[in-house]
């Protein structure tokens, strides 16, 4: 195996987030809410890298950064902050970086009438599409471990020279605005190694009643198939291995659940990398999501090694302890140094 291929290979668009939490209810129009709770940092594609630079994977990332003090601040952040490869990315002049402003409203488990998702955060973007495509970007990609990719309607060009090169592709979706579902999009997972998307989506798209349905559908078309189920848990099928494995979520207090789905996404390469079993897989994403919710932002509220060993023993649950107990002999002895959350406003310095 080659050392010097990157462990996780990225693309997609980067934001400069701004995240509002402690709101007891949104603001009517005319009305003015002021909170104690807010954080900053690189959102988007930025989630994925971060969370999986901090558990100690080689990271390269292939996104646009505009001319502005935005992308210069996120840049800082992802390269010199987080040690992400930045090699593949490009400035754009005269494009400003999209901008994501977030209300973290208060965390429900309820679920509405048609099994999707209710909403624990509104959102409000300045943006528009980057002057270079994912595939100018990738162009012919490196050879790479794994590829953390959200699949879209278009196919990408670059997924299938990367998955030629012997890049394990794990892969997620997102909400079809349009309520269509097309199962055509499914074509894409011909490509992946795995496919985590979570419950209401899953369902969505393989037009079935319930998530461990829709997993057994998922799991005839892709190698590993998880499906994520927010207060739930998750469940999962690898035919590489012949496993089954259900895990439930942890309770925990959420303040802003802005990117938890990225840091299970990165979590669970992370441990696939290091050859766990698929339960043990499942377990260390859930918590790596599950400690995320409890800080401000996506990208920067990745825990990392640090955030799980803390977790690890600062725990009294004798439950847990034994539910984790796999963390004593896969912990690193050195988790690093403590990480850094988003701060509520970007540090005086020139950008």
């Amino acid at each position: 195996m080659d050392d010097d291929r990157p462990d996780v290979l990225l693309t997609g668009l980067l934001f400069y987030d701004l995240v509002l939490t402690g709101l007891g209810r949104p603001p009517t129009p005319g009305e003015e809410i002021w909170t104690a709770g807010m954080g900053c940092g690189p959102g988007g594609i930025a989630n994925l890298a971060v969370a999986a630079a901090r558990f100690g994977l080689r990271t390269s990332l292939a996104t646009v950064f505009g001319d502005d003090f935005y992308g210069a601040y996120c840049q800082e952040i992802l390269a010199g902050q987080e040690g992400v490869d930045l090699t593949l990315s490009r400035r754009a002049d005269g494009w400003p970086t999209p901008v994501t402003v977030s209300l973290a409203l208060p965390h429900s488990r309820l679920r509405s009438s048609g099994g999707a998702p209710i909403s624990d955060r509104a959102l409000v973007t300045h943006g528009s599409e980057p002057p270079y495509s994912q595939d100018a970007l990738m162009g012919d990609p490196p050879e790479a471990r794994t590829a953390l990719v959200h699949i879209e309607a278009e196919p990408r060009a670059w997924l299938a020279k990367a998955a030629a090169n012997g890049t394990h592709i794990y892969a997620d979706v997102g909400w079809d605005p349009t309520q269509q579902w097309s199962r055509d999009l499914l074509d894409q997972l011909s490509l992946c190694h795995a496919f985590l998307p979570n419950e209401a989506e899953a369902m969505a798209y393989t037009r079935t009643d319930s998530a461990v349905a829709a997993l057994g559908t998922l799991a005839e078309l892709v190698p590993v198939a998880v499906v994520t189920r927010g207060g739930d848990g998750a469940i999962a099928v690898d035919q590489t291995t012949g496993e089954y494995a259900d895990v439930p979520a942890l309770d925990i207090d959420v303040l802003d659940a802005t990117g938890a789905g990225d840091v299970f996404g990165a979590s669970f390469v992370a441990a696939t990398l290091a050859g766990w079993p698929l339960e043990e897989r499942l377990r260390f994403a859930v918590l790596a999501a599950g400690l995320s919710v409890q800080r401000h932002g996506g990208a920067l509220a990745a825990p990392g090694w640090y955030g799980v060993d803390r977790w690890w023993r600062s725990l009294t649950d004798p439950h847990l302890g034994r539910a984790y107990g796999f963390l004593a002999d896969r912990l690193p002895a050195d988790p690093g140094p403590p990480v850094r959350y988003a701060p509520v406003t970007p540090p005086a310095r020139q950008y």
